[in-house]
C-alpha cells in the first residue's frame, strides 16, 4: 500500500468498515486480520518472552488489543491485559473478540497500571482510535500519563490515544507513542502537529478492505507524495526546447532587499521553467546583474513598466513578494498582474500589503480564468484570514482556499495545500533544517517555475511543496536557502526515472 496517498477522516474509515462488512466481510474477521498485525509489530518490538501490557479501551481499538492479546500469548509472550471499563458493556463484535481471547484481564485504576507497567517491556495502546473527537478526561487522561511517564516503549493501535483522527489535535493528554499501526489508509492526524510526533512511526497496514470503496467515499485528502502528481508534471521530450517551457517572471524589491527575488529566480530556473527573467527596478540593476548569469534582467520602473511586460505573451508565470516592499503600491502591481491571463504567485510582502482589504484581493482572484497561489505563513495568514485561525490546520486552509479562490499553500513543518474545489494534500517530508530564512523564497520560486511548464496549480504547488522537502533532506544538517537550488537537481533526476 506505498503509494496509498488518499488519507481518510475518521467518518470515512467507519464508512470504509461498513462497507466491507455489507460486502461480505464480517467485522470480527477485520479485526482478526487487525489484531493479527498489531500481534506481529509488537513482536518486532519485544524481546521474545518479554512482557507485554495492553491497555484496552471499550471500542473497536480496545477490541483490536484482544485479538493482539491472543496471538501474543500464543507466541510466549507474557500478556496483561487491562482495562479502562468492567467488559461486561461490551457488545458484537467486541464481545466476541473478548470472549475469543481467553486470557484474564482486569479493570484498572490509574494505580494499578503504574504498578504493572513497571515490568513491562512494551505497552499496546489499544485505548482510543481515530474515532476519539474530544479531549481525554478522568481515568483516561491519567492512563496516558501514566502510560508517557513509564518509559516502556508505547505501539499505538490505528493512532495515539487522544489525538483527533481528523485534525491532528491532542486537546488535553496523548500517548506518546514510539509506532503507531493502522488500517487500509492513513488518517490526517497521522501527518499534522502534533499528531505526528505523538504518533511516532505509522504503518498502514491491509486488512482485507476493497480499494473500491474508495470511489463511493470520495476521499479529499491526500499525503503529498508523487503518486499524487507525477502524472501532471511535464517531463521535457527529447524533441522539446527551453520555449515549451514556460517562461517565468520574478519581480525583485529595491536595492536593499533583492536577494529574497534572486534566490526565487533561481529555483524557478532550477525546477524546470525554460527561461526566468528577474525584473528589477532601474535602482537594483547593478546589484542582481551582479549576481546573475543564467536568469535574465530586465529594468522594469513601476506600474507602466509591469503593464509593458504584460504585453510580452510569452511570459506565462509570474511571482511577486520576496523582497518587493509593503505597502499601496505593492497591491497596486498585484492588480495589474491579475488583470492578465498568466499564473500568478503571491509570497509575503504581496500577501501583507493586502491585510487590510483581503475582499477586494479575493474579488480580483474569483474575477480571472489563471490559476493563483497564495503562499501564506501562519502570521501573514492570519492577516489575510483572522476569523479562519481558530479552526484546525486543515479546515482553515481549505476555508481559506474556497474563499479566495486561490490554491493556498499554509506553510509549516506538516505544509497544507488546499484547492478551492476542495482537494487538500498534507506535506510531511520537510526537515527542520528549513526554517531558516530565504527557505520560503525558494520554495515560491519553485512553484512558479512549475506553473511555467503549465502543471495544474494544485498538483504544482504540492510537488512544488515535496520538492523543497526533499531538497533540504537532500541538503541535510546546516542547510542555508542558497543550498536548496543546487540539491534539487538530484531529486528532480530520481523524479524523472520513476515517470
Amino acid at each position: 500500500m506505498a503509494d496509498a496517498s488518499e488519507l481518510l477522516t475518521s467518518a470515512q474509515m467507519g464508512q470504509a468498515d461498513r462497507m466491507a462488512i455489507a460486502s461480505g466481510t464480517p467485522g470480527i474477521v477485520l479485526m482478526e486480520r487487525a489484531g493479527g498485525h498489531v500481534a506481529r509489530v509488537a513482536s518486532e518490538m519485544c524481546p521474545p518472552q518479554g512482557r507485554i501490557a495492553i491497555v484496552c479501551g471499550p471500542g473497536n481499538n480496545g477490541s483490536d488489543g484482544f485479538v493482539a492479546a491472543r496471538h501474543l500469548h500464543q507466541a510466549g509472550y507474557a500478556v496483561d491485559v487491562l482495562l479502562l471499563k468492567d467488559p461486561i458493556g461490551l457488545k458484537g463484535d467486541a464481545k466476541v473478540a473478548y470472549e475469543q481471547m481467553g486470557l484474564p484481564s482486569q479493570v484498572v485504576d490509574a494505580a494499578a497500571l503504574d504498578e504493572t507497567l513497571k515490568g513491562c517491556d512494551l505497552i499496546v495502546d489499544a485505548l482510543f482510535g481515530a474515532g476519539l473527537d474530544r479531549p481525554l478526561q478522568g481515568n483516561a487522561a491519567a492512563f496516558t500519563a501514566i502510560i508517557n511517564k513509564s518509559g516502556v516503549p508505547v505501539l499505538a493501535v490505528d493512532l495515539a490515544s487522544g489525538v483527533n483522527g481528523s485534525t491532528g489535535e491532542a486537546g488535553g493528554s496523548a500517548v506518546q507513542a514510539a509506532r503507531s499501526i493502522t488500517f487500509f489508509r492513513c488518517k490526517p492526524g497521522h501527518y499534522l502537529l502534533p499528531g505526528r510526533d505523538l504518533c511516532g512511526d505509522v504503518s498502514c497496514v491491509d486488512i482485507g478492505i476493497q480499494e473500491s470503496v474508495l470511489r463511493e467515499i470520495g476521499p479529499q485528502t491526500f499525503l503529498n507524495e508523487p503518486p499524487l502528481w507525477l502524472s501532471a508534471w511535464p517531463v521535457p521530450g527529447r524533441a522539446g526546447h527551453k520555449y515549451e517551457r514556460g517562461h517565468a517572471v520574478v519581480f525583485s524589491g529595491p536595492m536593499s532587499s533583492t536577494g529574497a527575488a534572486r534566490l526565487a529566480a533561481g529555483a524557478c530556473l532550477r525546477a524546470g521553467a525554460g527561461l526566468v527573467t528577474l525584473a528589477s527596478p532601474p535602482s537594483a540593476l547593478m546589484v542582481n546583474a551582479s549576481h546573475l548569469t543564467a536568469v535574465m534582467l530586465r529594468s522594469v520602473r513601476g506600474l507602466e513598466g509591469i503593464s509593458e511586460l504584460l504585453t510580452d505573451k510569452r511570459l506565462n508565470s509570474f511571482l511577486i513578494g520576496p523582497g518587493y516592499g509593503v505597502g499601496d503600491e505593492t497591491s497596486a502591481a498585484v492588480s495589474v498582474l491579475l488583470k492578465s491571463e498568466c499564473a500568478v504567485v503571491l509570497d509575503a510582502d504581496a500577501l501583507t500589503s493586502h491585510q487590510d482589504g483581503p475582499e477586494v484581493l479575493f474579488t480580483q482572484i474569483k474575477g480571472r480564468e489563471a490559476p493563483v497561489v497564495l503562499t501564506p505563513h501562519g502570521g501573514e495568514f492570519a492577516r489575510l484570514f483572522p476569523d479562519l485561525v481558530v479552526l484546525d490546520k486543515l479546515t482553515r486552509t481549505r476555508a481559506a482556499a474556497k474563499r479566495s479562490g486561490a490554491v493556498v499553500l499554509l506553510k509549516g513543518a506538516d505544509t497544507v495545500i488546499a484547492s478551492p474545489d476542495g482537494r487538500a494534500a498534507i506535506n510531511s517530508n520537510a526537515p527542520p533544517w528549513l526554517a531558516t530564512a530565504g527557505s520560503g523564497d525558494v520554495l515560491a520560486g519553485i512553484i512558479c517555475g512549475l506553473l511555467a511548464q503549465k502543471m495544474p496549480a494544485f498538483e504544482a504547488v504540492a510537488m512544488a511543496a515535496w520538492l523543497h522537502g526533499a531538497a533540504g533532506q537532500q541538503a541535510g544538517a546546516g542547510l542555508i536557502a542558497e543550498d536548496l537550488a543546487t540539491t534539487l537537481r538530484p531529486v528532480i533526476a530520481g523524479l524523472v526515472e520513476k515517470s
